[in-house]
């Protein structure tokens, strides 16, 4: 089955009692039994809920693997695999990794004694050369948020199936329709689905997925015993909104490469950062294990002054000030002072992200009305 008709029909069937073609909002916090042990296969909602479980479905069927989990947010599914491991563990991860996944790390995991390692992974022989006994997981983002670096899938997988340790992939930025880290040899595939599955800024949820069945069982008894699942009604808003993500993705991919290309020429504009450009560090690797470039864009401005990105941030009328990203609204955000504020200034900057860093969740808008909007900003500069 190809992709938009996954993303249509799997998991999901007409309701058996009215013939429903969409799947029933299931607000229900328990189950009626027949007898004790006796139940149609659901019993208490943070375990199993008919809406959530087709929506569970539905992730997976688009991420080519088996199971799949939804949690309360991206941070909580982030979570859940972390709490796979053990004190003395060690983890080794991205130096431009999502603000929230670097402070969920470093302030709630690391004082368990699980250890964290932070380093540019778009040579693979970086993360080689932190591999020992106690590794662990090794967690990948790409592209990264928000220096929008491409890490190699494949050679991560081979490094960590070595190091008999899990590989997972945060694809929140490219999506299952650009990019499936299963079949690149990933553990498990994780997902802010709050930004592009949902699509439309009403919903916050995280997933995973896996192919495994002894990690299945793990991610699931996590996932019960911790408790932090999404809502029905939230479940039903995110299946309605899979149905159009590969319609939503085409969209925000051709007006990223508009933008991308007039930002380039831009003579205020220092870099842009985006890798669908030939001359971007390892786009050759991104055209091997993506299907297009999305939308999601940074670049910076001459003169690397902080009153220069707040006041452009401020001038543009289209593109929202606000966190998050990939609905079909076209965003605008200040990594410094937004999504990374929670990492140290000395480490952030390491990593590239510099005061004048602003960062573009492009949406499905006209593409012309969206570079006019960023003209008119920085020609008020």
């Amino acid at each position: 089955m190809k992709f938009a008709t996954k993303a249509i029909h799997a998991g999901v069937h007409p309701d058996p009692a009215t013939g429903a073609i969409m799947t029933p909002i299931y607000q229900t916090s328990t189950y009626v039994q027949e007898g004790v042990g006796n139940h149609k296969g659901y019993e208490y909602s943070r375990t199993l809920n008919p809406t959530r479980h087709a929506l569970e479905k539905n992730i997976a069927a688009i991420e080519n693997g088996k199971h799949g989990a939804c949690f309360g947010s991206g941070l909580a599914a982030i979570d859940c695999v972390i709490k796979m491991l053990n004190p003395g563990d060690e983890v080794i991860s991205t130096n431009d990794l999502y603000g929230g996944s670097y402070r969920i790390f470093n302030t709630i995991f690391a004082k368990y004694g699980i250890v964290f390692h932070f380093v540019d992974m778009q040579d693979p022989a970086n993360v080689q050369a932190l591999v020992n006994d106690n590794t662990k997981l090794i967690w990948v983002e790409t592209p990264t948020n928000p220096m929008m670096n491409i890490i190699d899938i494949e050679a991560m997988a081979q490094i960590a199936k070595k190091a008999n340790a899990l590989l997972c992939v945060d694809n929140t930025f490219a999506t299952p329709y650009l990019q499936n880290p299963l079949d690149l040899g990933a553990d498990f595939v994780m997902h802010s689905v709050t930004k592009y599955l949902g699509g439309h800024s009403d919903v916050v949820m995280g997933a995973l997925v896996c192919n495994d069945d002894e990690l299945a069982t793990e991610m699931y008894r996590i996932q019960n015993s911790s408790g932090a699942v999404t809502a029905p009604m939230d479940s039903f808003l995110v299946l309605r909104g899979i149905k159009t993500l590969h319609l939503r993705v085409q969209r925000h991919c051709e007006n990223g490469a508009q933008i991308a290309n007039y930002l380039q020429q831009h003579p205020k504009v220092a870099k842009v950062y985006w890798p669908g450009f030939e001359s971007h560090p390892n786009h050759e690797v991104a055209k091997k294990q993506m299907r297009g470039f999305g939308g999601m864009i940074s670049f910076t401005l001459k003169g690397d002054r902080l009153e220069d990105a707040l006041s452009f941030v401020q001038n543009v009328e289209i593109f929202a000030l606000a966190e998050s990203l990939g609905g079909v609204e076209s965003l605008i955000g200040h990594p410094a002072t937004m999504t990374h504020a929670s990492i140290p200034k000395e480490v952030r900057e390491q990593s590239g992200v510099v005061d004048s860093l602003i960062r573009l969740s492009v949406g499905i808008e006209d593409a012309q009305d969206l570079i006019e909007d960023l003209e008119k900003a920085l020609a008020a500069l």
